[in-house]
């Protein structure tokens, strides 16, 4: 029996179709959703995870988009008004991992992690916050950011400069808009066994097929992060289940930032 958490609800995700924003999505809609719009580049990951979502018995819509496109990510946003009437609920998943030093980030890989960790999201939140209060409707956003945003690898220059804005944006909006009852927060996931997450490894930091028993095998935890286990903790905070929480930025990892051995 599904529980109420996204009962009559409108959500979307935007990253919905593989890894951390699918494992969102399947939640809202196992979570009572009535309806679960998820948007990404893959068509055929997109028409799959929509088989999963209507057979927990919500509407479900995929909506191809490059959110690298400001423009389309915004018509995202429409696009879920139009189909459904409305919209009450927003995840932004979808973001951009690829590598790069302080050193060797060319300005068009920059402009890349910008265009997608942090212009994308900002641009969705404006326009799900304008149409809430056109609405005059509560309303909730979570955006998905990192724990890298507090300072990360190296290797993550780019990522940690835009997640870090996202990070800032949440705040803002947050506090900007909680007098018109729309809430708005951000979970800082950290390591996390998504596919994506095994093409990286694999392609770029030489790990073998077993990378993830390895990277299991070096945390205290036993495992590192799991989709479906983030998704709970993200359609909760999104859901009303999370009371009058606002403008926080939780860390969902375990490491403990400033801790030392």
């Amino acid at each position: 029996m599904r529980s109420q958490w996204m009962q009559g609800q409108v959500v979307l995700v935007s990253g919905g179709t593989q890894g951390v924003g699918a494992a969102i999505a399947r939640r809202a809609a196992q979570e009572g959703a009535d309806a679960v719009v998820v948007t990404g580049r893959n068509v055929e990951a997109g028409n799959g995870v929509l088989e999963i979502l209507r057979r927990s018995g919500a509407q479900a819509e995929f909506l191809p988009t490059d959110v690298s496109d400001v423009q389309q990510a915004r018509g995202s946003v429409a696009r879920t008004i139009e189909r459904f009437g409305r919209l009450d609920r927003v995840v932004n998943a979808a973001g951009l991992t690829s590598r790069g030093s302080m050193l060797d980030t060319t300005p068009e890989l920059f402009d890349q992690h910008i265009a997608v960790n942090l212009k994308a999201p900002f641009f969705i939140m404006a326009d799900t916050i304008r149409h809430l209060r056109e609405r005059s409707a509560p309303g909730s956003i979570v955006n998905i950011i990192s724990i890298a945003e507090r300072g990360g690898q190296p290797f993550l220059a780019p990522y940690v400069a835009a997640k870090s804005g996202l990070a800032g944006a949440t705040r803002n909006a947050a506090h900007a808009h909680r007098w018109d009852k729309i809430r708005v927060n951000g979970v800082n996931i950290g390591w996390t066994a998504t596919e994506a997450e095994g093409v990286i490894q694999r392609t770029t930091h030489g790990a073998g097929d077993d990378w993830l028993d390895e990277a299991d095998a070096s945390v205290p935890m036993g495992k590192i992060g799991r989709p479906d286990e983030i998704a709970e903790f993200v359609v909760f905070l999104a859901s009303d289940s999370s009371g009058v929480v606002t403008g926080s930025i939780i860390d969902w990892d375990q490491q403990v930032i400033g801790g030392q051995d």
